[in-house]
């Protein structure tokens, strides 16, 4: 995945402090997921009010979760205690190796290393309730999804000292979106950054998988010709937050005004994610940097907007739900495929339903009887 250049001049101007506030950026790339995170600035800008979650106590939480880290690091060996130690102390100290070290230690498909860094999360989930208590029980983060149609280098912004750049493997999964995105996530908070910007392949499902795990998603589009409505999902608009047309300059100008002028009509009729905050349709240009600075004060308005609604806490109470359950389906279906019984009779019945001797459901519930047998 390329990273869109209009990205980029956003990315470049929050380095440069053109933007309010003025942040200094890092920024961590998933290949087809993209991952950018900015470190919080000294003196923040006053916010809206909070309105805090409706769930069971900060301490009660947090109780919770130093029961769970011990029972998880109680199986570790002092190799590996230590390993996840030094990755820790460096990660919530900011350090880029061990942020870097931390997120090739989530993606790893080994099942040891899998364990080992899942009590690597669990700490800086820890942490992260902690520093949030002490930030009134705010978020510390601001994530939001884009979903691209067109991509470019970011060649400036990778020269940059301040900017950390990291691309992924997928891993097979639809999109790019893969499981351990979250995850990355997860850990770049932990290192202290403010601003994370999730940035997909825009293909399959990876806009809904995206969608669950940002505060704000945002769809882009390019000014190109023919109708854009009927080459554009009504379920992907309906999950936008913010609509940004691109490449509005030079002879593309017009173009971009009337794709701008045919998203705001639409937008009036479909179905709003939130009560609080409307969808808007905004135009920007890389090459000018038209647009830019008005785009990050609509993603400042619609955080300022969802953080004192109380709506953005219960998005993410959701995204938890949908987190776990994602997780459990993957790791089911992996041990489904595992399984000796399955092993064996599968290519025996996906020959059978190519062919058309057997139906695909039947198929399915006898592969389904052969898992859940205990032979």
């Amino acid at each position: 995945m390329k990273p869109s250049l209009f990205l980029q001049r956003l990315h470049q101007s929050l380095l440069k402090g053109l933007l309010r506030p003025p942040l200094r950026h890092h920024f961590l790339c998933h290949s087809g997921t993209h991952l950018r995170a900015g470190l919080p600035p000294k003196s923040p800008p006053p916010r809206a009010k909070w309105v805090p979650p409706p769930y069971g106590s900060a301490r009660t939480r947090a109780l919770c979760a130093q029961s769970t880290l011990r029972s998880h690091t109680e199986g570790l060996s002092d190799k590996e205690q230590r390993l996840v130690d030094r990755l820790y102390t460096g990660l919530i100290q900011g350090q880029r190796a061990c942020l870097a070290e931390a997120i090739t230690l989530v993606e790893s498909t080994h099942s040891r290393k899998k364990e080992v860094a899942q009590v690597l999360l669990q700490k800086v989930l820890l942490y992260q309730g902690q520093q949030e208590r002490r930030n009134q029980g705010k978020p510390l983060a601001f994530r939001v999804g884009s979903l691209l149609g067109d991509k470019t280098r970011m060649t400036e912004l990778s020269r940059d000292m301040n900017a950390y750049i990291r691309p992924s493997p997928t891993s097979g999964t639809l999109g790019g979106v893969t499981r351990t995105t979250n995850e990355a996530i997860l850990l770049c908070e932990g290192a202290g950054y403010d601003i994370i910007l999730i940035e997909t392949v825009g293909v399959g499902q990876s806009e809904f998988a995206v969608a669950s795990m940002v505060d704000m998603f945002v769809l882009l589009l390019p000014p190109a010709g023919g109708d854009e409505l009927q080459g554009i999902k009504r379920g992907i608009v309906e999950m936008a937050d913010l609509v940004a047309v691109t490449k509005s300059d030079g002879d593309l100008v017009v173009q971009a005004r009337r794709i701008q002028s045919e998203y705001m009509s639409a937008l009036k009729l479909l179905r709003r994610r939130s009560v609080v905050w409307r969808p808007q349709v905004i135009r920007i240009s890389a090459r000018t940097g038209e647009g830019v600075t008005e785009m990050w004060d609509k993603m400042r308005e619609f955080q300022d907007v969802m953080l004192a609604s109380g709506e953005l806490a219960a998005r993410r109470r959701e995204q938890q739900k949908v987190w776990l359950w994602n997780l459990i389906q993957e790791s089911m279906l992996e041990q489904f495929r595992r399984h000796p019984a399955v092993r064996a009779q599968l290519p025996l019945m996906e020959t059978k339903v190519l062919s058309g001797a057997l139906a695909p459901g039947l198929a399915a519930d006898l592969l389904l009887k052969a898992f859940q047998s205990r032979d």
